[in-house]
């Protein structure tokens, strides 16, 4: 498989801040990456330096087979990018920005194919074109940059926090446009915060902690280094069967529940059908749960700071914390 993007020891300082330290990436043709981590742990630094925005301090990055210092005026005729806060003119009209934002790609905004592609991103994302752009929410701002995006065919698509601001049926119109260029042929790299966003869409995820990877792989096999949450129900009176290789056991409500190692589950499974156990679950690890695995601790810090209390991660806080800057 044909790798897009490639970076080997990035490194990016900031005086004495490292925003990137050793960074480790790679995107191949074809798929869906999401790159996932809190503001703060690199994401958008690294994007500026595949872009050709900023300068790497050292190590190397390639895009699309190019330098994307050098060869940024050659490699942007083949990327479309979206970034997370988009400013539009604001005496332009939304379909006037539209336009010349295509146009900066070399599309032709008169020819048929594009002007038809574009009324149908413009209906499916529910976009009045008319307004000047200093009328339109956020979100709104936010469809000018995914249509023009979307409008001109790309070979990737770079796309750093892109639902900022959109509703939850936007999100889902956003999602099924990605997997149309991804089935199309083209490539994304996906940053993002939003955790149900990512497991939803992405092929493949890597976790970018203080500047480097810490994860990175399919969600299956990143699934199978954590565990796998497990209950069935039981009879108040009677202790749950004891089990080989379970971890966490506990009983609540009618219900027993434990976790067990994700590559462990298909030898359990024999065992509980001996029980004949009744209403059993078996829901696989979440995204959720592999980020908490190494941003656990900065959240539970983050809930002492702000009241004083020891409280453990939440889910709400694991969906917020990309939003802290």
């Amino acid at each position: 498989m044909d790798t897009v993007v490639r970076t080997r020891d990035l490194h990016k300082h900031y005086g004495a801040v490292h925003a990137l330290d050793g960074l480790d990436l790679t995107v191949d043709a074809g798929q869906i990456h999401g790159f996932l981590g809190p503001n703060g742990a690199g994401k958008s630094t690294a994007i500026r330096i595949l872009l050709g925005l900023a300068r790497s301090t050292r190590g190397e990055a390639s895009v699309l087979g190019m330098d994307p210092w050098n060869d940024a005026v050659a490699a942007h005729r083949r990327i479309a990018s979206v970034p997370g806060d988009v400013s539009v003119w604001p005496n332009l009209s939304g379909g006037e920005a539209i336009d010349f934002l295509a146009r900066l790609r070399g599309a032709d905004t008169a020819s048929a194919a594009y002007r038809d592609e574009r009324a149908r991103l413009l209906d499916v994302f529910g976009f009045d074109p008319r307004k000047k752009g200093r009328a339109y929410s956020k979100g709104n701002r936010q469809k000018v940059a995914l249509i023009a995006a979307f409008a001109v065919p790309a070979d990737l698509y770079v796309l750093d926090e892109p639902t900022s601001g959109l509703d939850p049926l936007m999100e889902v119109v956003f999602q099924h446009e990605l997997r149309r260029v991804r089935d199309a042929g083209a490539t994304v790299l996906l940053s993002s915060h939003i955790l149900s966003e990512v497991e939803q869409v992405c092929d493949r995820v890597s976790i970018i902690r203080a500047g480097r990877i810490v994860e990175s792989g399919t969600l299956t096999n990143l699934r199978h280094l954590t565990r796998t949450e497990v209950s069935f129900a039981v009879n108040d009176h009677d202790a749950p069967p004891t089990l080989p290789g379970v971890h966490d056991l506990e009983v609540t409500d009618g219900r027993a529940h434990f976790t067990v190692d994700s590559d462990q589950v298909a030898g359990i499974l024999p065992a509980l059908a001996a029980h004949d156990v009744e209403g059993l679950r078996v829901a696989p690890p979440s995204l959720e749960e592999l980020f908490l695995r190494h941003y656990g601790e900065d959240l539970s810090a983050d809930a002492v700071t702000r009241d004083g209390t020891d409280a453990p991660p939440t889910r709400r806080a694991a969906r917020r914390v990309g939003r802290r800057s």
